[in-house]
């Protein structure tokens, strides 16, 4: 690609930048020719950045205050194209094609393989060098937490692009490690004289309480609801009770460091049995397998549920006392786990800057000012002091920190999506009490974690964010086209009509057709580099 870049340069110049405001300009930044920058520069400096932006936002990202006090610390404008959904992503692949590049592109949303691909054709370059030489906040987090500058880095040695990082709670205690909590509703327990469910048969045994006293009223009760195959909305986790349990990409790593696909587990084949005895009881909505979230959520709001599963109650029943979160349940055997999911606040491609870039230092440094500790915490939640918009903090002079403010009942997400601008930053578990507090939703879900889940793990290890290369990822991505649909097609058909034990044999047997073995040996690989 710069190649390419070269040979396309001349026509370039006075082309329309695509997606842009109309004006003929290079798509590029001309060659400053700065050396030994520092902040703010003097001249009249501006760099081309392509980003995603949310609906909610204003339409020019200068227009955010966050924005407004990076130019006036740095100098440096910002001339941004900026485009909302669906449509940034055609504007990036047509930029970067065509060859008329923007200096970087934020919020960039690259796959791996799309990362790797825009490396090998030069497109986007190297960043170790500028890291190294240009880059004194995010070298500091990188020192402190060596295990990201691996997960940065492919297999040729080199990092690609710049991350997002947001710690809450490390290991077990991670905020990621059950994405899929289970909501009971125990006003309706203490209506029938009933205690928190502690094993599988008692949970049975509830639901048909709810079922047969019609809790909800007229006809109305759904004793247990979830959204098939949906990450946070999905049943699985009932199935640690059983084995390894269940989670989004079917994956767990045991305690000898093996990794398994979760759905090939006899465990599995029990749990799925006992989902089917549920439905058999007609305790399962009729609609957990075709629901979409609006449809879920608007039976939640309707306080018919007995049991459901989410990530935080407040988006589905409201942030009550009428349903708290089971705890695991002891299976037939004696089995308690809590499945842990392999998610953690880390994304490989939040920023790259591309072969057409002229003036490396200069963008560095600029985004080198992403990872300050306190513009870190503002760019991934908002700011202070904003007199247009609600504040997400306050700030404390005296403690030079930035605390979370009373929201009083405005959405966070909601005031996140017009105040913040996400991109490459990092937030460590050190920051918090230094620099800022912990979100009040985020310490309620991590208190719930750490007394409810945290015992009852089993999984000392979770299968890291591995960056794999690009041959390795292609034949992933190819078996999977297959593999994951049968997985999870056969899951909601066994719940919905039995036969799993009968077909279970058969069902291992298409699993290896699917190249099931070969799939867990390119898993296994990623993770053996990533852990040794």
């Amino acid at each position: 690609m710069k190649r390419y870049v070269k040979v396309m340069s001349a026509l370039v110049l006075g082309s329309v930048f695509i997606g842009g405001c109309g004006n003929q300009s290079q798509t590029w930044s001309e060659d400053y020719e700065l050396e030994d920058i520092s902040f703010p520069v003097e001249e009249d400096v501006s760099l081309k950045i392509m980003t995603e932006s949310s609906s909610l936002a204003p339409e020019d990202p200068n227009d955010k205050l966050l924005y407004e006090r990076l130019e006036e610390k740095t100098g440096v404008e910002i001339d941004w194209r900026s485009f909302t959904g669906e449509s940034f992503q055609d504007k990036r692949n047509l930029a970067m094609s065509s060859g008329e590049m923007p200096d970087a592109i934020k919020n960039a949303g690259y796959s791996d393989y799309e990362l790797l691909e825009l490396a090998e054709d030069e497109a986007i370059i190297p960043l170790n060098d500028l890291i190294e030489n240009h880059m004194p906040n995010l070298k500091k987090v990188l020192e402190e937490k060596p295990e990201y500058e691996a997960m940065m880095t492919a297999e040729d040695g080199n990092i690609y692009a710049f991350p997002w990082i947001e710690e809450l709670g490390e290991g077990k205690q991670n905020i990621h490690s059950i994405d899929n909590f289970p909501w009971i509703n125990v006003e309706w327990l203490d209506e029938l004289g009933l205690d928190m469910p502690e094993t599988t048969e008692e949970l049975k045994e509830a639901l048909i309480a709810f079922r047969d006293n019609d809790m909800a009223g007229n006809g109305q009760t759904i004793p247990m609801s979830f959204i098939i195959n949906d990450g946070g909305q999905d049943p699985g986790f009932l199935f640690g009770s059983f084995g390894y349990g269940d989670n989004w990409d079917h994956t767990v790593v045991t305690n000898d460091h093996e990794v398994k696909l979760t759905s090939a587990d006899e465990g599995y084949k029990e749990g799925i049995s006992f989902m089917n005895e549920l439905y058999n009881e007609e305790l399962i909505d009729e609609e957990a397998f075709e629901h979409d979230w609006p449809v879920y959520v608007s039976k939640g709001e309707e306080g018919r549920y007995g049991m459901y599963f989410t990530w935080d109650k407040s988006n589905i029943t409201g942030m009550n006392d009428e349903y708290e979160l089971m705890p695991p349940l002891e299976g037939p055997d004696g089995q308690i786990n809590a499945p842990r999911t392999n998610g953690m606040g880390f994304d490989r491609a939040r920023m790259v800057i591309t072969s057409a870039n002229q003036n490396l230092e200069l963008t560095a440094k600029w985004i080198d000012e992403f990872y300050d500790p306190h513009t870190s915490v503002q760019h991934n939640w908002g700011t202070y002091g904003d007199e247009e918009q609600q504040n997400i903090f306050a700030y404390d002079e005296d403690e030079d920190m930035l605390k979370h403010e009373d929201l009083e009942g405005t959405a966070p997400v909601e005031l996140r999506e017009r105040t913040s601008v996400g991109g490459p930053l990092a937030i460590l578990d050190s920051y918090y009490g230094e620099v800022t507090t912990m979100p009040d939703d985020a310490a309620w879900r991590l208190d719930l974690m750490e007394e409810v889940m945290v015992p009852h793990m089993q999984a000392e290890n979770i299968f890291p964010n591995v960056f794999h290369t690009k041959e390795e990822l292609d034949r992933l991505s190819t078996i999977e086209a297959d593999l994951i649909p049968y997985i999870e097609r056969k899951k909601a058909e066994w719940i919905s009509e039995g036969k799993a034990e009968e077909e279970w044999d058969e069902y291992l047997k298409e699993l290896e057709r699917l190249k099931l073995s070969e799939w867990l040996e390119i898993k296994q690989e990623g993770y053996d580099r990533s852990t040794n």
